[in-house]
């Protein structure tokens, strides 16, 4: 028979792990920042996940018939009522339009990586298409990964305005963050490669955080960063002008790779991946 918990008195104080109040204090904050690196690290393990593929990215790029349709209701009410507000959504629409070829790009080469590494088996999976969990190139990335039909991961962050976990995330590996050091820390330390697509800040705070870690040897030198679309990442950076001012060197710009096409983005990670990381890494993996 198995045993009976010991009936609890009516007046005895909670356990502390048990207490929300507690839980939520600042004394337990180091506590709920543990919780932020076992969770994963215990999960992922479960799912057999050895390293990822991240894909970063603006979360207001939309997919083409979204975007479509944005543009078609800007479009009927400029012909309603001809104000500067209708005006503005308009020109609004017509960018979201001009940018929507990224979201289409991002999902097929999600789809593509995951195709190809599923050819290695699920014990364990490797380069398993990792994103920041929101909507925009996030999800691009793990849309992509479902329509392969392979698993994919969400590492999604509260924000003061609400951000949902997209719908193509993989339930398992759905995760959810408070901390914006812990999230990076699941970003950087399993990844053999990241691409990034056109994005704002914090696509940008991603970069330099990954191009940082490997510039200091704290990621190994040959994780593949690719940046996609020159039409946009030359306008918002100069990098050769970096390495001319002398703030970078040489070595470090060639840290860089860069794509325009699905095609070629494909062909970089898969010769990346297969010189350097088709040996398991013993480290992160093991």
């Amino acid at each position: 028979m198995p045993k009976r918990a010991a009936p609890k008195h009516p007046h005895a104080p909670k356990l502390a792990y048990r207490d929300p109040k507690f839980m939520d204090s600042f004394a337990a904050r180091p506590i709920r920042i543990l919780s932020e690196y076992f969770d994963p690290l215990v999960r992922l393990r479960r799912e057999g996940v050895a390293d990822t593929i991240v894909m970063f990215g603006s979360a207001r790029i939309l997919p083409r018939d979204r975007a479509m349709a944005r543009l078609e209701r800007a479009r009927h009410a400029i012909k309603q009522n001809r104000t500067p507000e209708a005006l503005d959504r308009l020109r609004v629409a017509r960018n979201a339009l001009g940018m929507a070829p990224y979201y289409e790009d991002a999902r097929e080469l999600a789809r593509r990586i995951t195709s190809w590494a599923m050819t290695f088996g699920d014990h364990p999976r490797r380069f398993v298409v990792c994103s920041g969990g929101g909507p925009g190139i996030m999800e691009a990335a793990n849309r992509g990964a479902a329509e392969a039909g392979g698993k994919s991961i969400g590492l999604s962050i509260e924000l003061p305005h609400e951000q949902f976990p997209n719908r193509y995330i993989s339930h398992e590996l759905s995760f959810n963050f408070h901390y914006f050091f812990m999230r990076k820390l699941w970003f950087a330390q399993i990844a053999k490669a990241l691409i990034v697509f056109p994005g704002g800040f914090g696509t940008m705070d991603e970069l330099w955080e990954m191009l940082t870690l490997m510039q200091t040897h704290k990621l190994p030198q040959h994780n593949l960063v690719l940046i996609y679309g020159r039409k946009y990442w030359d306008k918002v950076l100069n990098w050769k002008v970096m390495m001319k001012s002398g703030t970078i060197n040489a070595r470090e710009y060639s840290m860089l790779r860069f794509a325009d096409t699905v095609d070629d983005a494909f062909k970089q990670v898969r010769a990346v991946l297969e010189t350097y990381h088709l040996e398991l890494d013993s480290d992160t993996y093991g």
